[in-house]
């Protein structure tokens, strides 16, 4: 066996806590995460529950090969906390230890009989579904696709579950699902390779948390190759709230270039001497120099209803017709499916420093 060292923590809050009558339950589990991750059981598991108050909660430990798997579940605090550490020789994917996660999607998309939509709201930002609708004319086909988002730190959650990386999945996952459905939709193809980079460089490096630093990472780039030759690339920023617009987006072509600037939401328009800027559409066609600058109006009352650029209410009205008229729907589990998929992917790249092959 080459020992890969490979070395999981997850830390979770969790809204199904194991009680005394379930220790078997979580032996077995732990024996079935052995099994995917390839490696084999020496001893254990040891699986049982302490009943002190204040420190209730399951624990359960196995030995495999020169390695260990630890699992401990307080229940007491509603949701319950679980701390899950395992280390191995062997390589595996984090995505290897939640793929029932995965399995379970499936399951449900195979036997729910009502449409689900998932919510994927940069679709629906005017600015960018007139790009969507105007980048094939004026580019003569995508070849490379650029988005910049740079914006405002993480916002304060409930339970503060957004401060760490075990709890949302990284933020390649938690924040950047909407970009990965935007590459898709745009470059109509699904992804082959990709490759990150990203870390935590500013934000919240003063917080603590039950004793705990946040670990959440504020800024990265990713590169992602497509089956159909396109390429695309994120830039994310997380301590720039001073930008003038928050998204940028730009597809490029062999007949030129369009793009779509997106202001942030207005509540957190600092410069009170000069209004926020109207989301625009630029278009630079590659020979004729004639480019041509379009103010893509939102209605002010969305603005002032919610963020993303009126993206929320349109996403529901579309959902909506889809509920009354029987209209098909335009964001599927499989396409959320695939958002998450490249935001692992993405994080995965970042943390072992190569390339991650779909």
């Amino acid at each position: 066996m080459t020992q890969k060292h490979k070395h999981l923590i997850v830390r979770a809050d969790i809204g199904w806590c194991p009680k005394e009558e379930d220790l078997n339950r979580i032996s077995d589990w732990i024996r079935s995460l052995i099994k995917k991750i390839d490696m084999k059981l020496l001893a254990g598991p040891y699986t049982t529950y302490v009943n002190e108050k204040g420190n209730k909660g399951m624990t359960s430990v196995a030995i495999i090969e020169t390695s260990h798997i630890a699992l401990h579940i307080w229940d007491e605090t509603n949701p319950g906390l679980m701390q899950l550490d395992v280390y191995s020789c062997a390589d595996f994917l984090p995505n290897d230890v939640f793929a029932q996660d995965l399995a379970r999607v499936e399951a449900f998309k195979t036997h729910y009989g009502a449409p689900v939509w998932v919510a994927m709201e940069y679709r629906y930002m005017p600015p960018i579904a007139a790009l969507k609708d105007r980048f094939e004319s004026v580019t003569g086909g995508l070849k490379m696709l650029s988005i910049r988002e740079h914006r405002f730190p993480f916002l304060e959650k409930i339970g503060d579950w957004n401060r760490f990386n075990a709890n949302s999945g990284g933020t390649f996952v938690e924040k950047c699902c909407h970009f990965f459905d935007l590459m898709r939709l745009l470059t109509g193809s699904n992804p082959t390779r990709i490759m990150a980079s990203g870390g935590q460089a500013v934000n919240h490096l003063d917080e603590t948390y039950a004793g705990a630093v946040p670990d959440i990472w504020d800024h990265g780039y990713v590169i992602v190759d497509f089956e159909n030759g396109t390429k695309a690339l994120l830039e994310l920023c997380m301590f720039a709230e001073g930008a003038h617009f928050q998204e940028e987006i730009s597809v490029v072509g062999p007949r030129g270039k369009i793009e779509a600037f997106v202001p942030g939401p207005t509540r957190f328009w600092m410069n009170q001497s000069q209004r926020a800027p109207d989301p625009k559409l630029v278009i630079s066609p590659r020979h004729s120099g004639l480019r041509e600058e379009l103010e893509i109006p939102v209605d002010p009352a969305l603005l002032e209803a919610g963020d993303h650029n009126g993206s929320t209410f349109y996403q529901h009205q579309r959902f909506l017709a889809v509920v009354r008229q029987g209209r098909a729907v335009e964001v599927s589990l499989n396409d959320g499916i695939w958002a998450v998929r490249m935001g692992q992917a993405a994080q995965e790249s970042a943390r072992l420093g190569q390339a991650v092959t779909f």
